[in-house]
């Protein structure tokens, strides 16, 4: 949330949640008078989102624009379609995202966001250091309730092992302006202690990232 409005604050006018899943920030953010924010995601997500935000009688506080697109497949294209601005600065949002991705795929994306973000622009991610590595690892415990309930369920098949760029070196080396923070560090900034507890615990050594354009 406080990206957005702080990018906001900074004049950018223009949004886009890659991966938008059932995030209601369009509707629940207030957004500046003028802003647009476009929502990717798969076909079926954004029809289940809109049908029932719709059912609830939620309406956005920005102009929404639901771009339903597959991220494997030609998502710029789809997003100039809808109406998306190159030239004007735009707020990116890849949250939880980068985990599900190949490490190719990954750099693929930066690639596309960096290709699309005029001066201006602020890119909100994350970061986990040892990546698809320790959620394959983690995934093959997490089906585990589901087995014991009688459901068949492989969460293994979600995650790609692989090495990947460092997201913060990577995008430095595209022309961003970087600063991380740790998760114990982001809990503190809003006066909250990091849960020690092992189930948390790998995301102890990931970070939060935030990129400007210049």
């Amino acid at each position: 949330d406080d990206f957005f409005l702080d990018a906001a604050a900074d004049g950018v006018r223009q949004a886009v949640i890659l991966a938008s899943g059932l995030d209601s920030r369009p509707y629940r953010l207030r957004w500046p008078e003028g802003s647009t924010v476009y929502e990717i995601d798969q076909p079926k997500v954004i029809e289940f989102k809109t049908i029932t935000m719709e059912s609830i009688g939620a309406t956005p506080t920005a102009e929404r624009r639901a771009v339903a697109v597959d991220l494997r497949d030609d998502w710029p294209a789809a997003l100039r379609h809808s109406g998306f601005d190159e030239t004007e600065p735009t707020a990116w949002s890849a949250e939880g995202l980068l985990v599900y991705l190949p490490p190719e795929a990954q750099d693929r994306l930066f690639d596309n966001i960096t290709s699309l973000s005029a001066p201006g622009s602020q890119l909100a991610t994350e970061y986990h250091p040892d990546g698809g590595a320790a959620m394959s690892e983690r995934a093959k415990t997490m089906g585990t309730p589901w087995r014991d309930h009688g459901f068949d369920v492989d969460f293994t098949q979600l995650f790609y092992p692989g090495e990947r760029n460092p997201v913060a070196e990577y995008l430095t080396g595209h022309g961003w302006q970087v600063s991380t923070r740790t998760r114990p560090e982001v809990f503190a900034g809003y006066g909250r202690e990091f849960p020690p507890t092992k189930d948390v615990a790998p995301l102890s050594t990931s970070l939060a990232v935030i990129a400007k354009r210049t």
